[in-house]
């Protein structure tokens, strides 16, 4: 079974899990998967209004589904890191426990995806090019870009909210 296939078959509905899936493809800066997901988003019929909200990083009306979208910020901003407060922030909007595995597994889908479009610099398919304009795209997303280091298994970050630079194992910087 793929990823997607796992990620369609949780207890989220359709808009819940797009407003996964596009929150992090905004965050991740992928115009390709915006304009994908914003068509796909359109053909399963999710409301206009909350397809609108994610491609401009506007808060959608709804309270459940944008502690949601705040949620889907939370955790690919923070790397998995969640505080007490984001996470009961999510459960006082009526998510259930499980929804942050579901929250982690689209961002795990949408990292894959995402880095691939970028790595592979994936041309748009004219089915997606009607919905390739007017997206909202990160600060954060062009930020990391400058932040990236190589990666070194032995690094041990202390603060997992920036992921500073620490000492690694060898005592040499990471």
């Amino acid at each position: 079974m793929s990823l997607s296939a796992i990620f369609a078959n949780t207890g989220l509905s359709e808009t819940e899990r797009r407003i996964i899936l596009m929150t992090n493809n905004r965050l991740n800066g992928c115009k390709y998967c915006m304009a994908a997901h914003t068509t796909l988003s359109q053909m399963a019929g999710v409301n206009g209004d909350v397809i609108d909200a994610l491609r401009r990083n506007t808060p959608i009306a709804d309270a459940k589904l944008e502690a949601l979208r705040q949620f889907a910020i939370t955790n690919n901003e923070s790397r998995d890191w969640p505080s007490q407060k984001q996470l009961n922030a999510l459960m006082t909007a009526g998510h259930m426990r499980q929804s942050v595995l579901e929250v982690i597994l689209g961002t795990a889908l949408k990292v894959l995806s995402d880095h691939t479009n970028h790595a592979a610099h994936t041309a748009l398919d004219d089915a997606f090019e009607a919905n390739h304009q007017d997206v909202v795209q990160p600060v954060a997303a062009e930020k990391r870009v400058g932040r990236q280091r190589a990666y070194n298994p032995n690094c041990l970050p202390t603060n997992p909210a920036t992921y500073a630079p620490t000492a690694d194992r060898s005592g040499r910087c990471c």
